[in-house]
């Protein structure tokens, strides 16, 4: 293929290739060409201009296929366009040669063709430079026309289209000749030739005003015309060509010259002209007056959906103002369309109709509509009702003969008032709350005329009010509860009314359905009210006989409706519900037959009725209650089913006695059997199967049968794929609203009428149920199904074989509706079986079974043949017999080698496509050659364009089911598929669209493999890339969107291969061409959903890329009508563009893809682009707010701008993860002068401003999603500093904007779920600490304190508009938020300091919070009194709500406080949400007080009072005492904790943990719950298993951190009652029984400490588990491993450090809570640990933060040293012995450690230190310790580092100043070395600051050792000091040069001197007297010392100048 890339085509290459290859050659290069020609120099392009024509002319003379016959076109055009152009004219005159030649064979039509299109593109490029050759083109293809066939026709008609867009207004001499010659292509046989002329015409209009004026009614009818029998493209193209007509005669574009008789049309005028059309067809004069003698009505309903479409086109174009300004003229005309007689004469043409005008009002108001316009057309169609309503009125009630309106005109007034009321629904649902002020403007009354349509005679209308009340509460849920209560109030009052019966029950089934979709749901009452109401109507039904039908069918409708609220609500009613079901049937069957005898037809209509009602209600209860149908209820209402069944039998002669009134009511009865039968096992019912089976044979091959609509039957049976074949599926086209009525044989469409109980189902469009005999078939059908697979072998056989003969037996019509209906069922059954794991049956079953499908799979019906392809591949998987599989694709075989009609070959070659789908795939290489050969085969047959597409789409499922199989056929395949897209004429749309299917097949079998660069690969992507060019030039757009589908795939697996600088562009262009017309953009939905899908997976990888192409293009994008679309894509880029569709598309499924596109293009380039994402979010959100007119951006409804906001706070999020610069300010504004980048927190003002307008909107939805994002923001940006005024935070000035945001949410009306929100906001608000003035705060607090008020209130006060839940969930939030509040304010106001202080969670805030922090406290503190029984009610029954289910009957019969016992479900949630934050706030509320009860008063709480209030309520206050009360909101508190920290689900919720452990925390600091838990053992181990669980599974170090506080607290509250107990014991006992005393704490007398019920225990695991899990090294176990001594040393952090200081601290206190035995079986673990982490502290192998492990380290060594244990008589002698060993180990390791570097030898002698002044002499005194001891210190003396010196100095001093038998052995021992050491100092006198500290230090250990002696020996000793000091002092002249340290050493001496001197005078004098030397030094040093004073003080610059600069160093020492 790279040698078609060249300018001129490569001859020699192309001659050596094969006859298909050389048609993807030439293709390839003219692709090739019409790229490169633009870019090329235009002198190259003259030099080989002459060669590249003759080149083109022989491709144009060799028959090119279609697709290459166009870009030839585009070929020639080019050249001449870039190189000279003069020469055209030639090449027209060669094509219109080629034109006229006589040739009539097959093989020069390709030729001729391809001429005919040249000439098309010719034209349209090079425009007026051809204008002279123009007629004689024109008159020579117009006459070609007469004899072309219908590739030809089309082909002309699409060249004259290009010639006339080439030429524009000069053409017009030959506009008259065009335009006949296309009228009659415009009813041509073929339907490709149709949309030809459509388009030829559409061009046409542009310059042609004739057609539009004059003409306009001629093209009218023939438009009429051209919709009969047309199919869905047609329909598109026609109704688009008459629409712009029409369109242009009612607002013309251009001035037309006024010529007689022609004027403007007017609005009426054009729609008479439509509705001439739709009323009486598109028939001329005398075929319509034929009709009329006959008397049959003549409108096809094509020729009704095309003139619908047209009339959504023509109002489409006008546009949205045009729609308001002329919307009630354009709703009166419509509704005379249905008010019509001649369309409303049948029903099933009257629902037709009705949806037809239903269509053009939904897709016009739905889509055109601003809200203000769609708020003024809902109050138009408001007062259309009650005119209409009038008119009614005025029928009934007038007496006089003469006013009387006709029962004609009611009957004309229901079809208008169904279309009215079922837009003005759809409107209210769309509009939701924005609505709710329309509801409440009483002028208008919208509701009360609404209600006054529920009493029309008419039941459709009743029906169409009852859904549009339905709407209204979909929209608005705050409506439900009033409607719900106004209509049960109506119908108690009008009971004996039969209108007001049928209507009002209606209307409120319609409301009870609508519940499904409130979230919020309704009361409970409210179901009691209305299951009272139903029981009523059911008891009273028989008193009446002209309203019993009503009242039995309303009675039944609201039970039915009643199950969808669920089975919560349905328990408690179901015991009532089982007696009328019981009292609807027989008693017994024997009751079945006496009921014959009597009753006449009335009765037995009333019956009939009723029994069918009753059996609904049980359906309802399957679908909706499963829960509720346990074995019981089962077994009751079998007995009742049975009676039913048996009734089946006699229907028929009650039938024949009573006549033909009742056969409708027989039929539903019959349909309602059907139906619950289906639902339950058939086991239950198996005695009824006879009867059953011959009533179910009876409906599906019986005589009086009608047809039931085929696709309403088969297409549920087929294979999802295979229904592709049938053409575009209903679900992939727009229109699909009325396109259903052509497919939905006799019937029509469905409607309500035919089956009111289906008001209430979930769905949010009309149900549209089918007719009772359609319904009946499906219903057999599918019970057919369940039943059949239960029956015994020779029953099955039989039935089979009844069901063959019948098909051969009958003929005609009815031999095929038998034949749909017996294979669907058998169908249905392989179905049933396949679910069921059960068996088909032996050889006698299979035969008739193969027969009946084969016979299907043979038939004309499409479907069928699809559906029995799927059933033999059910068959096939059923039976799972391989030689039965073999033979049916033999026959398969055999079959297509000898059939030649297209039925057979078609069947079957599905078949084999189908046959292995359920057994895993094709397994066979030779079945899959077999099967590909005769598949190629079939595909290549061109005389039978539907075998070949059939064929082709069986291959594309054989490629699917084959898998990696297929890799050897993948070549062939794609050359094949290639060759026939090349080849396929553009008139045989459908084999395109397999092929597509094909290609996207072989895509996707290729996979990953399409990446290699293999010549086979390349060449295989290159023949894709080559298809899905064909696909995207193809006309057809289902064709469009595979080769879109099939590009995403390639781009999935060979991203490198796609070019999307020319992808994206063709997708916008898609997006954009099509938006001309705003509710047809690509009037393909298929092709939208397409692109749109394209994009989205484009966007995941390439954002940015996208966006940037698709900008590209519209620059250069030449356009005619300049669309406001291109207009928004240059201004918002694609994604504006994207958001003004995602306004107008309907269809789920592509919202959500636009949605996640949004998404994906936001999160990759909002970064980059940030402000002008903001611009789009904000212009979405005004567009919302304040709703402007349809302009292109200015739609933007609700689901819009929610979405919007939804993803700017995902941005917000998004962004927290990126860059710190976007919530910082200082930083951002920085950045942003070196770098362009652009930051969030510069828009914050935005931001809040689109929160605010969010958070203010009438959508709740949008108001919701406001708060939301306002809480992002202020969680987000509460700390960043505002860089302008330090000390401030940038949120600051947003404090109104804020408090205005929030205000409208605590209104009265104000829906729970937003309340609760804004409270969520409220409390974060408060808490950020950005509030800093009381007066502010004040106002955010009020707005809290309101919704409080409204929760004392209570539950029973509110009026009951929504579920109980939501009261709780509204509660709690309040409860929550107050919570939140004030456990910021304690924190702020430091009132409790807290000793976790470290786990605060608003540590941070608490800093900004301070002044605000305790006026915060103030607020609060007024509420706390109430707020603390809310609290402690809340976690009350947060407690009862988390008991197992087993407790359940344990729960309160009413409910909590805050919840009522049906809602306990939905209020567990509420709970969750809230409990951790109210438990935390209580506990810091008991913390406060002390647990002193305070007596508050009375509870002003209305709320009843449950035995389960704990001491709040004042009648039981009085009976527990205040120790009651306490102990139990202390266990309340335990309880709640213990049990959330079990539960393994805990994991989520860090902040919860973080909660539980602050609140028990903070009781732990109170002395009474201290008292508490130190007195009961078990709890505080109970205690310390939660918390050792904790700390092993949550790795938070906050959490691990609190966890230890916690021990730490428990172990301490176990010390303070010990040591209560041993006091009051001593104090009881008197000191002189000290014997007798009995041992108090852990271990007894026995020592022994019980695993699980010790405290000692459970506090050393928990200690020893974190220690080890820090220091692995501590376990003997583990020091071998890798994570232990053998591996490398584990650093500790900070936190780290804390927590093995923590452990140790508790592991330090533990021998204290033990009795003496108990103490020294616990010292060894204790000193084991400790010593252990010293050690590795000393080693510093923990790393560089041991400096902060030490102290902690030492300070538990002396607690436990210190320990009174170690005194007490029992133990001291243990104690003794173990200290020794610890001192011996500690001795021992510092001898092996000494040896490595690094080692911390200061540690080491402090921990000697501690252990020699703590632990007793009897410990230390004893051989070899002591000489140890001192042996180490001797050695640290001799140490050369000066710190180590200095500290051993520093210890000295304490170990001298100990007790003496401890100080005496080391002052003999160590003494002398001090003395010698200090005598060195003269020689060699300290350098720096640390030698300076370690002699001054020397010098003070001599004097403590001096003040140690006793009196006698202390002179002898102070003499020997003096010397010392006094050697240490300098003379004048070595003072002057000394060094820092030196002179600073002078200084301290001679201080030293001075103190010292005069307390031993004596001793000073004799020395000074003996010591001249000595003594003039002295005198010396003081001298200089006293002038230097003066000196300092009369010139200290001089000095300081001198001083040297280490000066300032020592001093800081």
């Amino acid at each position: 293929m790279e040698k078609a890339h060249s300018l001129l085509l490569n001859e020699e290459a192309c001659s050596q290739l094969r006859e298909h290859q050389r048609a993807e050659f030439v293709f390839e290069w003219l692709r090739f060409l019409k790229k490169l020609l633009p870019a090329t120099d235009r002198a190259d392009v003259k030099h080989n201009q002459k060669r590249l024509v003759e080149q083109l002319t022989t491709v144009l003379m060799g028959s090119p296929g279609p697709p290459t016959r166009l870009l030839l076109g585009q070929c020639l055009a080019l050249v001449y366009r870039v190189g000279e152009s003069l020469m055209s004219s030639l090449t027209v005159d060669r094509c219109n040669e080629i034109i006229r030649s006589k040739d009539d064979s097959p093989s020069f039509l390709p030729t001729r063709l391809a001429a005919v299109a040249c000439l098309g593109v010719l034209y349209e490029q090079l425009g007026r430079l051809l204008i002279n050759s123009f007629k004689e083109t024109v008159a020579n293809l117009l006459k070609a026309m007469k004899s072309a066939e219908s590739q030809g026709r089309c082909e002309i008609m699409l060249c004259i289209e290009r010639i006339l867009r080439g030429l524009g207004v000069s053409a017009v001499s030959c506009h008259r000749d065009i335009y006949k010659s296309a009228r009659t292509c415009l009813t041509d046989r073929s339907m490709a030739v149709r949309c030809a002329a459509a388009k030829c015409l559409l061009e046409l209009q542009r310059e042609a005003v004739f057609l539009w004026s004059t003409e306009l009614e001629n093209v009218a009818t023939l438009c009429f015309r051209a919709f009969e029998g047309s199919n869905y493209d047609v329909r598109v193209g026609i109704s688009k060509l008459l629409g712009t007509l029409l369109a242009s005669a009612v607002e013309p574009r251009q001035a037309i010259a006024p010529r007689p008789g022609s004027k403007r049309n007017s609005l009426e005028e054009v729609m008479e002209l439509l509705s001439s059309g739709f009323l009486r067809g598109g028939a001329g004069f005398l075929r319509a007056s034929g009709d009329m003698l006959k008397g049959t009505s003549s409108v096809s309903r094509d020729v009704r959906v095309g003139i619908t479409q047209t009339c959504v086109v023509f109002v489409s174009i006008l546009g949205g103002t045009w729609l308001e300004t002329h919307f009630s003229c354009l709703l009166s005309l419509l509704m005379e369309w249905v008010s019509h007689a001649r369309a409303t004469q049948y029903l099933a043409d009257a629902v037709s109709c009705r949806c037809c005008v239903s269509f053009i009002l939904r897709a016009t108001l739905g889509t055109l509509l601003g809200e203000k316009a769609q708020i003024a057309a809902a109050k138009e169609i408001c007062q259309l009702i009650s005119k209409q309503k009038r008119v009614v009125d005025a029928a009934l009630h007038e007496g006089n003969i003469e006013t009387r309106v006709s029962p004609a005109d009611v009957a004309a007034s229901q079809h208008v008032l169904v279309c009215a009321l079922l837009e003005l629904g759809s409107l209210l649902q769309d509009l939701s709350s924005t609505a709710a002020p329309l509801l409440q403007d009483t002028s208008i009354g919208m509701l009360d005329t609404v209600i006054s349509v529920l009493l029309h005679p008419s039941a459709s209308a009743r029906l169409a009010a009852a859904w549009c009340l339905r709407c209204v509460a979909v929209g608005m849920p705050v409506q439900v509860a009033v409607l719900l209560d106004r209509c049960a109030e109506r119908l108690n009052a009008l009971k004996s009314c039969p209108e007001a019966v049928a209507g009002y029950s209606a209307a409120i089934a319609a409301l009870l359905g609508a519940v499904q979709l409130c979230p919020l749901g309704i009361s409970h009452s409210k179901g009691k009210v209305v299951m009272t109401l139903a029981e009523d109507l059911l008891r009273s039904a028989a008193q009446n006989s002209r309203i019993s039908i009503q009242r039995t069918q309303g009675g039944w409708l609201l039970l039915s409706a009643l199950f969808t609220l669920g089975p919560t609500v349905m328990e408690h009613h179901l015991a009532r519900l089982l007696l009328l079901w019981k009292c609807a049937f027989p008693l017994s069957l024997k009751d079945v037959e006496n009921e014959l005898r009597r009753g006449d037809s009335f009765t037995w209509q009333v019956t009939l009725e009723g029994r069918a009602g009753a059996l609904c209600a049980m359906k309802s209860l399957v679908v909706h209650c499963k829960d509720l149908l346990t074995d019981d209820v089962i077994s009751r209402l079998l007995p009742l089913l049975s009676c039913a069944v048996a009734l089946l039998n006699q229907l028929p002669s009650i039938i024949k006695s009573y006549g033909n009134q009742i056969k409708n009511a027989a039929t539903v009865f019959r349909l309602r059997v059907y139906e619950i039968l289906a639902m339950l096992q058939p086991k239950t019912y198996e005695e009824s199967f006879g009867t059953v089976l011959k009533q179910l044979l009876n409906d599906l091959t019986g005589p009086e049968i009608t047809a039931c609509a085929e696709l309403n039957l088969l297409p549920s049976l087929c294979y999802s794929q295979d229904l592709a074949l049938l053409g575009p599926g209903l679900q992939d086209v727009d229109q699909h609203y009325i396109e259903e009525q052509l497919h939905g044989g006799g019937s029509g469409g469905g409607t309500l009428e035919y089956d009111t109980f289906t008001i209430f189902e979930k769905a949010q469009e009309v149900p549209t149920p089918l007719p009772p005999a359609s319904a009946l078939t499906a219903a057999a059908v599918q019970l057919f199904g369940v039943i059949f697979p239960h029956l015994g072998v020779q029953q099955k056989a039989q039935i089979l074989e009844q069901f063959c003969e019948f098909v051969r037996q009958l003929k005609g019509a009815r031999q095929q509706t038998v034949q749909i209906h017996v294979a669907a069922a058998f169908c249905c059954t392989l179905k049933c079986l396949a679910s069921s794991r059960r068996e088909l049956g032996s050889e006698e079953v299979q035969r008739p079974a193969l027969s009946l499908l084969l016979g299907a799979l043979e038939g004309s019906n499409l479907l069928l043949r699809c559906m029995a392809a799927e059933g033999l591949a059910r068959l096939v998987r059923v039976l799972n017999d391989p030689n039965f599989t073999v033979s049916i694709t033999l026959m398969s075989f055999d079959k297509l080698k000898t059939a030649r009609d297209a039925i057979t070959r078609t069947g079957h070659a599905l078949a084999l496509s189908a046959v292995y789908r359920y057994l895993s795939g094709i397994s066979s290489p030779q079945y899959l050659s077999a099967c590909v050969g005769v598949l190629f085969t079939l595909s290549q047959d061109s005389t039978s364009p539907e075998v070949q597409m059939w064929a082709l789409h069986a291959l594309s499922m054989v490629v699917d089911l084959a898998g990696p199989l297929y890799h050897s056929h993948l070549e062939a395949s794609f050359t094949l598929v290639l060759r026939l897209l090349l080849s396929t004429p553009h008139t045989h749309v459908e084999v395109q669209q397999s092929l597509g299917r094909c290609l996207n097949a072989l895509i996707t079998s290729m996979g990953p493999d399409l990446q290699g660069e293999g010549a086979g690969v390349c060449a295989v992507r290159t023949s894709c890339l080559v298809g899905c060019a064909v696909m995207q030039d193809s006309q057809d757009c289902q064709v469009q969107a595979q080769a879109i589908s099939c590009l995403q795939q390639l781009h999935m697996f060979a991203p490198r291969f796609v070019n999307l600088a020319s992808l994206v562009p063709s997708l916008c262009e898609i997006l954009l061409d099509y938006s001309v017309l705003i509710n047809l953009c690509s009037s393909y939905l298929s092709l939208r959903r397409a692109v749109v899908a394209c994009l989205r997976q484009l966007a995941q990888r390439e954002a940015v890329e996208v966006s940037e192409h698709a900008v590209a293009l519209v620059k250069e994008l030449p356009r005619r009508d300049n669309t406001q679309l291109d207009v928004t894509i240059k201004e918002v880029g694609l994604e504006g563009a994207l958001f003004s569709l995602l306004d107008r598309e309907s269809d789920p499924r592509l919202s959500q893809d636009i949605q996640e596109t949004l998404v994906h293009m936001m999160s990759s380039a909002a970064e980059s682009n940030l402000a002008h994402w903001l611009k789009l979010c904000k212009d979405v959100l005004s567009a919302s707010a304040d709703s402007a007119a349809a302009a292109a951006v200015e739609t933007q409804q609700e689901e819009d701008g929610d979405r919007y906001d939804d993803s700017s706070a995902f941005h917000a999020a998004q962004c927290e993860n990126g860059d710190p610069a976007h919530f910082n300010m200082a930083l951002a504004q920085e950045q942003r002068l070196h770098e362009s980048a652009d930051f969030l927190v510069l828009h914050l003002a935005d931001l809040i401003r689109m929160a605010f307008m969010a958070a203010t909107d009438h959508s709740d939805q949008l108001r919701l999603a406001g708060l939301q994002t306002l809480l992002v923001i202020i969680r987000k940006f509460s700390n960043v500093p505002e860089p302008e005024f330090p000390g401030h935070v940038i949120l600051e000035q947003y404090q109104a904007n804020v408090g205005a945001a929030l205000r409208p949410a605590f209104h009265v009306d104000a829906p729970p779920n937003v309340t609760a929100k804004a409270c969520q906001v409220c409390s974060a608000w408060i808490a950020s600490g950005v509030i800093s003035d009381l007066r502010d705060l004040r106002r955010v607090h009020q707005l809290l304190a309101s919704s409080l008020t409204k929760v004392q209130v209570g539950r029973d006060v509110t009026s009951q508009l929504y579920n109980e839940s939501t009261f709780t969930m509204e509660t709690l939030a309040v409860l929550k938020a107050w919570a939140e509040v004030y456990i910021t304010a304690v924190q702020g106001s430091g009132q409790r300091e807290s000793p976790g202080s470290h786990l605060q969670q608003h540590s941070d805030e608490a800093g900004t919070a301070g002044p605000a922090g305790a006026g915060l406290l103030k607020l609060v503190q007024t509420d706390l009194a109430t707020l603390s029984r809310l609290w402690l009610a809340a976690l009350q029954d947060h407690a009862l709500l988390t008991l197992p289910s087993q407790y359940s009957s344990q729960l309160p019969s009413t409910g909590g406080s805050f919840y009522t016992a049906e809602t306990v479900e939905q209020a567990r949630p509420h709970y969750y949400s809230a409990w951790a934050t109210i438990l935390h706030a209580t506990a810091l509320w008991l913390h406060s007080t002390g647990f002193i009860m305070v007596d508050e008063g009375p509870a002003n709480l209305s709320r009843p009072v449950t035995p389960t209030s704990m001491g709040q309520s004042t009648s039981l206050s009085s009976v527990k005492s205040p120790e009651d009360v306490n102990t139990d909101r202390l266990h309340l508190i335990l309880g709640i904790s213990v049990e959330f920290l079990c539960s393994p689900h805990s994991g989520d919720q860090m902040e919860n943990i973080n909660s539980c452990l602050q609140a028990l925390q903070a009781l732990l600091e109170v002395p009474w719950p201290r008292s508490k838990v130190g007195n009961d053992q078990a709890l505080s181990v109970e205690l310390l298993s939660v918390l050792h669980r904790l700390i092993v599974t949550r790795e938070s170090p906050s959490i691990q951190l609190a966890v230890l506080e916690l021990v730490r607290q428990i172990v301490g509250a176990a010390q303070e009652h010990v040591k209560e107990k041993r006091h009051s014991a001593e104090v009881d006992d008197g000191a002189a029984e000290k014997e007798t005393v009995p041992e108090f704490g852990e271990g007894r007398d026995t020592g022994g400490l019980v695993p699980g019920k010790s405290l000692v225990f459970g506090a050393l695991e928990l200690c020893l588990c974190t220690l080890v899990r820090k220091l692995p090294q501590l376990s003997p176990k583990l020091a071998g491993s890798p994570t232990g001594r053998g591996g490398q040393t584990c650093f500790l952090s900070n936190t780290d450090c804390r927590l093995v200081t923590s452990a140790l601290t508790i592991l330090s206190e533990l021998p204290s809570i033990c009795s003496p035995e108990g103490s020294v079986s616990v010292l060894p673990t204790v000193l084991y640990l400790l010593l252990g982490v010293l050690r590795e502290a000393v080693k510093g192998s923990v790393g560089a933060e041991s400096g902060q492990l030490v102290p902690g380290i030492l300070q538990a060594l002396r607690t436990v040293l210190t320990s009174p244990m170690s005194r007490a008589e029992k133990s001291r002698g243990a104690w003794t012995e173990l200290l020794r060993c610890a001192m011996h180990t500690l001795l021992e390791s510092w001898h092996s450690d000494k040896m490595e570097p690094g080692v911390d030898e200061v540690t080491m002698l402090t921990s000697l230190t501690i252990f020699l002044l703590y632990s007793g002499a009897e410990v230390t005194t004893v051989e070899p310790l002591q000489t140890r001891c001192i042996q180490a210190f001797r050695a640290s003396l001799e140490s050369k580092d000066p710190v180590v010196l200095s500290r051993s100095y520093q210890l000295l001093v304490s170990l001298f100043q100990g007790p003496a038998p401890l100080a005496t052995p080391f002052i003999l021992a160590l003494g002398g070395h001090l003395v010698s050491q200090l005598e060195e100092v003269e020689k060699s006198r300290p350098q720096g600051p640390a030698e300076l500290q370690a002699v001054q230090d020397a010098i003070r250990a001599l004097e403590a050792l001096v003040f140690a002696a006793d009196e006698t020996h202390r002179p002898q000793l102070v003499a020997v000091l003096l010397p010392i000091l006094i050697s240490l002092l300098l003379d004048e002249n070595a003072l002057a040069s000394a060094p820092a340290a030196s002179r600073s050493l002078h200084e301290s001496a001679l201080r030293d001197l001075m103190r010292i001197g005069p307390q031993h005078s004596a001793v000073f004098k004799a020395l000074m007297a003996s010591a001249p030397h000595m003594k003039a030094r002295l005198e010396a040093a003081i001298k200089g010392n006293q002038e230097s004073v003066n000196t300092k003080a009369q010139a200290p610059r001089v000095i300081s100048k001198n001083t040297p600069s280490i000066q300032l160093k020592i001093n800081f020492l």
